[in-house]
């Protein structure tokens, strides 16, 4: 169950982490999609969408996943990310990314993200694993 929305999150993130990417589309059930919008300081020659573009993307996206899930956060960070570049992501296309928690621990949060084009949503560009420590409650 979630324990906040979209809307919520947005708010929340434009307090303690403004200068993040993308715009959350949607919240659910241990899950997050987001899109960016491409601009020109996202991208690489060719013109593609340069790698530490997605990773952060992707990063930001297993954030809202977890906020979803856990309420309003700000010191739940990231403690291993690991990403797999699958194919060039075209920069004359917005990217989407789909967040799925895989476990929710106590201390520790698993999930993946993918990254797709918003041309093609059945290939992934990025496919990311990430892990976050998540603070103890008091």
């Amino acid at each position: 169950m979630t324990v906040m929305t979209a809307e919520q999150i947005e708010h929340f993130l434009d307090e303690v982490f403004p200068q993040r990417m993308g715009k959350i589309e949607s919240v659910g059930e241990m899950s997050a999609t987001m899109r960016l919008k491409i601009g020109h300081e996202h991208l690489r020659p060719g013109p593609r969408v340069s790698g530490p573009t997605m990773m952060g993307f992707a990063d930001v996206a297993m954030y809202v996943a977890i906020l979803a899930q856990i309420g309003p956060e700000a010191m739940a960070v990231t403690s291993d990310l690991n990403c797999h570049f699958l194919r060039a992501a075209s920069g004359d296309h917005d990217i989407i990314a789909h967040a799925k928690l895989i476990k929710l621990g106590r201390r520790l949060a698993v999930g993946e993200v993918q990254i797709f084009s918003a041309s093609d949503d059945t290939r992934p560009v990025v496919h990311v694993t990430a892990s976050y420590a998540l603070p103890e409650k008091s």
